[in-house]
């Protein structure tokens, strides 16, 4: 369905019709905005897997275009594109679906809605992400790109990792989301529906950004044993013995590896996300989130 025909018709709340609606606009929301942040994404990886290779994040860029030609800092951008605008329509359609089912059942909304909503949400979402992040990793983390194989092997080697990373992730992005905005409109002189919806839209992108910070910190370890798992997996080994030998590795520091860049990168990727979202649902006619 095209946006000019969802324009054109008058969308009621919590119908499949809302549903879909809503999916689609977490699909246009994550895909392009992941792939715009792919040049950090490339360097936090490789200094996740090595962190020897470069001294700063904009040295890293520097010399994968010096080294690796400028089309390079895009790695893995269609796998990217597609699984990232997969687990967004999931999970921003999912957590509509979840929230509402969730506070009909309990009779109201709080944190634990919240909560029990993003993680139910993301744990599905992440079916589909799961083999286009380790395509993504993969091509990522071998230098020279070009030379990566196996590249369709193990795609669900690093789905219990990427859950630890992705749900918590998302559970604190939703709700510290929903309070932030709360507070954020509690001490504002009108109340939500007096602003314009430019005005709630710029409300959507400051609470996604900080909500952000919360998130991109909460998640970074499991983040970055995805990297090493989708890198380094190893015939007949589990997940638990892959954690335990790469733990062993890097020890708790080594969990931490390029975690500036990742506050800064999930920030504005947050940011934008919830500001692409709301303003298509502003588009189609929804009113904006929070």
């Amino acid at each position: 369905m095209s946006t000019t025909q969802l324009k054109s018709k008058n969308i009621e709340l919590y119908t499949p019709e809302f549903y879909r609606t809503c999916a689609f606009g977490g699909f246009l929301a994550c895909a392009p905005t992941h792939s715009s942040v792919l040049p950090l994404d490339l360097v936090k990886c490789r200094l996740q897997v090595d962190s020897s290779l470069y001294k700063s994040n904009f040295q890293g860029i520097k010399t994968i275009i010096r080294t690796e030609g400028l089309a390079k800092i895009f790695t893995g951008v269609a796998p990217t594109f597609i699984g990232y605008g997969l687990q967004g329509a999931f999970k921003y359609g999912g957590y509509e679906f979840f929230k509402k089912t969730y506070s009909d059942w309990y009779g109201s909304q709080n944190v634990g809605i919240y909560l029990a909503s993003s993680a139910s949400a993301e744990f599905i979402a992440d079916l589909f992400l799961c083999p286009f992040e380790a395509m993504k990793v993969k091509y990522q983390t071998t230098i020279p790109p070009n030379k990566v194989t196996g590249l369709t092997k193990n795609l669900y080697s690093g789905l219990v990792p990427l859950w630890f990373r992705q749900i918590p992730y998302t559970m604190v992005k939703f709700t510290t989301y929903e309070k932030i905005v709360e507070a954020i409109y509690a001490k504002l002189p009108k109340k939500k529906e007096e602003y314009t919806k430019v005005q709630q839209t710029g409300v959507s992108f400051l609470g996604g950004y900080i909500a952000g910070i919360f998130c991109a910190t909460a998640s970074h370890p499991a983040d970055v044993l995805v990297s090493k798992i989708n890198n380094d997996n190893r015939p007949g080994e589990s997940i638990g013995q892959a954690v335990s030998r790469i733990y062993k590795q890097i020890g708790f520091v080594g969990l931490w590896n390029g975690l500036p860049v990742r506050i800064v990168m999930i920030g504005t990727l947050t940011g934008f996300q919830w500001l692409l979202y709301d303003s298509f649902k502003v588009y189609v006619g929804l009113p904006t989130s929070g």
